[in-house]
């Protein structure tokens, strides 16, 4: 592997039932992968990996200048997708301008259920985990966990919205504080649950 490149092995991940469906990628194309956020599919290349030869997609992460090599039989199993489009991208704003949904009051299992939300892949879950966490700052403040937590998927989701607004990162960065801000100020309360 060359410098700056990191192999996903899928073995430890959980799967999403929804996640199975078979996705064909192809170089050029513009994905997300949930944990590091929208990149490109630079090659798609057959290598020999701990002993195996597989077909292998190379993408680079937009925002961090990572690549990442997944195995191509099990891109939709790590819940890579294609980055959302217009409509999605509305959908996803109404999403971030909402009301706060219902979070545990404990920080450990608010900082497990946010985690958890993050790792599905689905981008209305992450902008509702961007918007409870920016409801929940504006109004109570963050741990520190919670802050990186916050600050992370604030970025997996300029990276998508980088694709889908063609904006470069400080124009995306600008908007998405826009559209937060307006909407952690609109919020009455945070919901909680036991």
């Amino acid at each position: 592997m060359e410098d700056g490149e990191q192999l996903e092995e899928l073995d430890d991940i959980e799967i999403a039932p929804l996640a199975a469906a078979q996705i064909e990628f192809e170089v050029g194309d513009s994905v997300v992968y949930p944990q590091h956020g929208a990149g490109k599919v630079l090659k798609k290349e057959m290598k020999d990996v701990l002993g195996e030869r597989r077909e292998y997609l190379t993408i680079k992460i937009l925002h961090n200048d990572m690549t990442v090599m997944v195995p191509t039989e099990n891109a939709a199993l790590a819940g890579l997708r294609r980055v959302i489009d217009e409509e999605t991208l509305g959908k996803v704003l109404a999403v971030l301008q909402d009301h706060c949904s219902e979070m545990p009051k404990n920080w450990n299992r608010r900082f497990k259920h946010n985690r958890d939300k993050i790792k599905t892949g689905d981008i209305y879950d992450l902008a509702d985990v961007v918007r409870n966490l920016a409801v929940r700052e504006h109004q109570k403040g963050l741990s520190t966990g919670e802050k990186q937590m916050y600050t992370r998927a604030k970025r997996i989701l300029a990276s998508e919205m980088m694709y889908a607004l063609r904006m470069d990162e400080d124009q995306v960065e600008a908007h998405l504080s826009a559209v937060i801000l307006e909407g952690a100020g609109n919020a009455s309360a945070v919901a909680v649950a036991d």
